[in-house]
């Protein structure tokens, strides 16, 4: 059941600072919650069964946004293009995955023709990202890393290893073109949840959050307002 009352008890003990709220629009009161949430945050359509014609209302409702685009949902069809679909059509920003395990490198190179300007590279990392192989609690459920691959028992993905650093670097080599990758991991992601008039690009008057690559894209500094950020070894 989507819980607005418990959502704003969130959001005002955050001190207004939840960003984006998952929701399925088929559940008890999601629809609802949408279009009461949606002025407040951003509103993300998220492990959901919707057909197309119910994500466009989600959409049209004040949704604008889907989660780890192609995972947690229907897949795409010609002939029920579901949620995938009606976020092509609605003009909604869309997440993905970038490790090549969750999508595929070809279906990555569609996804940025199919939503120009609205990809959103995520790492989806859990809390064994950076970790050695071994057994891992993923919300109380079981999970097991073995050679960069983090599953539930029963073998399903679980969520990735990756940075987001890691996100971008597969998206070139992938075939993205560096300028788009790097937009889809910056402002992109600050857009979406509408903190772009602090971060997500280096402008006047926003934090001064940076990385500084090399041509190959190796991690030489971070800055995190202006300061360098030692790094561990």
């Amino acid at each position: 059941m989507a819980d607005y009352p418990l959502y704003r008890k969130v959001n005002e003990i955050s001190g207004g600072n939840v960003r984006l709220v998952a929701v399925a629009p088929e559940i008890e009161g999601g629809m609802e919650f949408i279009r009461m949430a949606h002025e407040e945050t951003t509103v993300s359509l998220a492990h959901t069964c919707a057909e197309y014609d119910l994500a466009m209302e989600a959409f049209r409702a004040g949704a604008d946004h889907v989660t780890h685009l192609f995972n947690g949902m229907d897949s795409f069809l010609h002939r029920a293009p579901g949620v995938v679909g009606a976020a092509m059509d609605s003009g909604a920003y869309a997440e993905l995955i970038c490790d090549g395990l969750h999508v595929h490198p070809s279906v990555v190179r569609a996804a940025f023709k199919m939503f120009p300007g609205r990809i959103v590279l995520i790492s989806d990392a859990v809390q064994s990202a950076g970790m050695a192989d071994g057994n891992y609690l993923l919300g109380g459920l079981a999970i097991t890393m073995k050679d960069g691959r983090t599953t539930l028992a029963d073998g399903t993905l679980a969520g990735s290893n990756i940075t987001l650093l890691d996100a971008l670097r597969n998206a070139v080599s992938f075939g993205i073109p560096l300028e788009e990758a790097v937009e889809a991991a910056t402002l992109r992601p600050a857009v979406s949840v509408r903190v772009d008039h602090l971060v997500g690009s280096l402008e006047p008057g926003k934090r001064a959050d940076f990385l500084l690559l090399d041509k190959e894209l190796n991690l030489h500094s971070v800055y995190h307002f202006g300061q360098a950020v030692t790094l561990s070894k």
